[in-house]
């Protein structure tokens, strides 16, 4: 009985495994078929403004599509940039992030993978090195703060655009009145996680080196569209985009192309004199299914985590980490004895953690203040103990900081900071990654990109570190399967 048991588990892990290469195969295959529609120029092209007319987007809560109508309004104050300039100006990002979501409430700030949902999208664009302003255009505190420790600016809109009926439009209208110096801005949809960086790098090239106008993302997808039918009518339907006697094989289709709201480039000229983000020399740029992801209800959250663990862009990983001892790394007690001899404590988890990132070929940067007498005197253990240099820094840590990472030049991209107070705020909102122990003060938590589960002292200074190698690795993994593409392809 035992040897039936053995080899029926035999059995099963062998289905497993060729079940996992079929599916290896089948994502290898879809891949070559998407590079090879990526590789074909760009037929639908030149000036079609007058086949679509200029679109008005309308705002579905904070995800803003487009309702098909057109105005004339009067233009843009700022600049004399003509639209097929290979010099853009002042290229801005701007992502709408309104608070009166009524699907989801404070979606955009949601974690999503440990991470908030505009934050995903936050990270490609200031990646992406292309823009010269990343903003976000909100009525609510919360992500207001949200966006500022992302590294972004903040375009405070007004109540007459923050209405369920407003469009988004008209908020990209009035952040262009307010910032005139603008000449080519991206309006990116904060809920569209998998979005990367080089999406919008090639994407804006289309505008600063082929010369359109405006340019919008779309996906390609292979789905037969019926009429519809009224509910009660006893009218056939009818297909609108394959002939049922001849119906095409899916290798044999190309298949359609449909918006899939994660970006829209536009000049200001066309946005401001026109009244639209789609027209002038318009054209489109096609991405990736597994990239276009779209978050709109409750019940899409658990599959865009799955999605986005996958397919998101994690960044470029950090090579320098700075921790606090006092707080992160101890709980902040000293503990006093008759004999004089005052400690303080340490978890293992901790040092396990340190030396995991030492491991990694992270250098980690151990903090204590000018004014921490018990910690000046066990800098030599604290070195030993954890295998880490220690700094002291004064009040305001982030000179001394600052000095370091232009001494390693290194950008604060590169950084992950954990702090526990309202002086590491400045820190904690440069750093690429930065987090803050799950007892941190409110001002501190709010800078912070990522809290902790546990306290400090208490295995906090673990729980960041792991987080850190996760994005790493997702980073790697990301420049790897780069690389397979490129090579294969």
């Amino acid at each position: 009985m035992d040897d039936i048991e053995k080899m029926e588990d035999v059995l099963r892990q062998n289905t497993t495994e060729l079940a996992d290469l079929r599916t290896k195969a089948l994502e290898t295959e879809f891949k070559r078929e998407s590079f090879k529609k990526k590789r074909r120029q760009d037929k639908w092209t030149g000036d079609v403004y007058s086949q679509l007319g200029c679109q008005k987007q309308r705002a579905s809560d904070d995800n803003e599509f487009l309702d098909g109508s057109s105005s004339s309004k009067k233009p843009c104050s700022g600049g004399n940039r003509t639209s097929s300039s290979k010099k853009p100006g002042h290229v801005a990002a701007l992502i709408l992030a309104r608070g009166g979501s009524k699907g989801i409430p404070l979606k955009n700030i949601k974690p999503l993978a440990e991470v908030p949902l505009i934050g995903w999208v936050l990270r490609a664009a200031i990646d992406c090195g292309k823009f010269d302003s990343v903003w976000v255009s909100t009525d609510h505190d919360k992500i207001e703060k949200v966006a500022k420790s992302w590294g972004a600016k903040v375009h405070w809109r007004s109540p007459e655009v923050s209405r369920d009926s407003s469009t988004s439009l008209e908020t990209i209208k009035e952040f262009l009145e307010k910032n005139p110096y603008v000449t080519v801005v991206c309006n990116i949809q904060a809920t569209s996680p998998c979005l990367h960086p080089s999406h919008l790098q090639e994407a804006l090239k289309k505008i600063t080196e082929d010369g359109f106008d405006s340019v919008f993302s779309v996906v390609r997808r292979h789905q037969f569209r019926w009429k519809e039918v009224k509910k009660g009518s006893h009218q056939s339907t009818q297909p609108e985009n394959l002939d049922p006697e001849n119906r095409p094989r899916r290798q044999d289709w190309d298949g359609e192309l449909y918006e899939n709201g994660s970006f829209y480039f536009a000049t200001t000229d066309l946005i401001m004199k026109k009244g639209c983000l789609q027209g002038g020399k318009v054209t489109y740029f096609e991405m990736e299914p597994q990239h276009s992801v779209d978050i709109d209800i409750d019940i899409d959250w658990p599959v865009a985590e799955q999605r986005v663990l996958r397919y998101g862009y994690f960044g470029r990983g950090v090579s320098m980490m700075f921790c606090r001892v006092s707080g992160c790394l101890t709980d902040g007690k000293i503990f006093l004895s008759v004999s004089g001899e005052d400690s303080v404590s340490i978890h293992t988890r901790d040092i396990a953690g340190l030396r995991m990132l030492q491991k990694d070929d992270v250098k980690v940067v151990l903090l204590i203040s000018k004014e921490d007498l018990l910690m000046k005197s066990l800098i030599t253990k604290l070195e030993t103990m954890t295998g880490c240099e220690v700094m002291m820094v004064g009040e305001e840590p982030l000179k001394d900081v600052q000095s370091l990472v232009e001494k390693k030049k290194l950008d604060w991209k590169d950084v992950a900071y954990m702090g526990n107070d309202t002086l590491d705020a400045s820190c904690l909102k440069l750093a690429g990654l930065s987090a803050v122990p799950a007892d941190a003060p409110p001002n501190a938590a709010q800078a912070a990109k990522y809290t902790c589960k546990n306290a400090g002292g208490g295995g906090a200074v673990r729980d960041f570190v792991e987080h850190v190698l996760l994005q790493k690795e997702q980073a790697k993994a990301q420049m790897k399967q780069d690389r397979i593409d490129r090579n294969n392809f």
